[in-house]
């Protein structure tokens, strides 16, 4: 079984992470790729940041197709071009928000999402929404910090997130919190154990339900919504 992690912006470090974080969690004999958006944005931050990593999404997602990879993780918490991804792909294909957020539904009654920046709150909001979940998210938060602070030595990153976690546990009272952006992916464990509530990372959970319904046969229905593309 072949699984590709797509990261949507073109920050190298980034997708680098995130295929760590997949290596770490998935089955023997299962096999990670990895690919970057060729331009893209560097971080993914907005409704225009979004639009603008489509098309080198999209060009991942048809390569990979090309190749025959068995399921693709999209690791953008905005779970961008979902629906493109899906009709492109005959495998499952997974958006780290969506992962996450269902993960999390099982885990605890209610959860909290921590994000980077204040604009990245309506986004996630609107898609919990999408995804059934608004009466279990007690609320999207922001630590107010860029993405890109994720890969920088030295910054104080790790500390706003911890403290935003804490804030949510003691605020919001939820049982579980959820990680808002594939930067922040090789954070869980750590936070986890600092302030022992399940803390859930969409890249790790997606990847492991990519392999359960690879595994179980499944695959992309091509009828009506997610056929694919018609050609024009």
């Amino acid at each position: 079984m072949e699984i590709l992690i797509v990261n949507p912006n073109s920050t190298e470090s980034m997708t680098r992470k995130i295929v760590a974080t997949a290596e770490r969690v998935a089955s023997t004999g299962v096999v990670i790729s990895g690919a970057t958006a060729s331009g893209a944005p560097a971080s993914i931050e907005g409704h225009f940041d979004e639009a603008m990593s489509l098309p080198g999404l999209l060009s991942c997602v048809r390569e990979a197709e090309e190749k025959g990879v068995d399921g693709i993780v999209v690791a953008c918490f905005d779970d961008p071009g979902i629906g493109a991804c899906r009709e492109t792909a005959t495998g499952p294909v997974l958006g780290i928000c969506e992962a996450a957020v269902k993960a999390a539904s099982m885990l605890a009654t209610s959860f909290s999402v921590v994000t980077t920046l204040p604009r990245s709150v309506p986004v996630i909001e609107r898609l919990i929404h999408g995804y059934g979940l608004s009466h279990q998210c007690r609320r999207v938060r922001s630590a107010e910090i860029p993405v890109l602070a994720l890969e920088e030595p030295g910054s104080n990153a790790r500390a706003r997130i911890l403290a935003e976690v804490q804030r949510a546990i003691d605020e919001d009272h939820c049982e579980a919190v959820v990680l808002g952006c594939a930067g922040m992916a090789d954070l869980t464990e750590w936070l986890s154990q600092e302030t022992g509530v399940p803390v859930i990372d969409g890249v790790s959970v997606a990847t492991r339900m990519i392999e359960a319904l690879v595994g179980s046969g499944l695959k992309t229905s091509k009828i009506n919504a997610y056929a694919f593309p018609n050609v024009k």
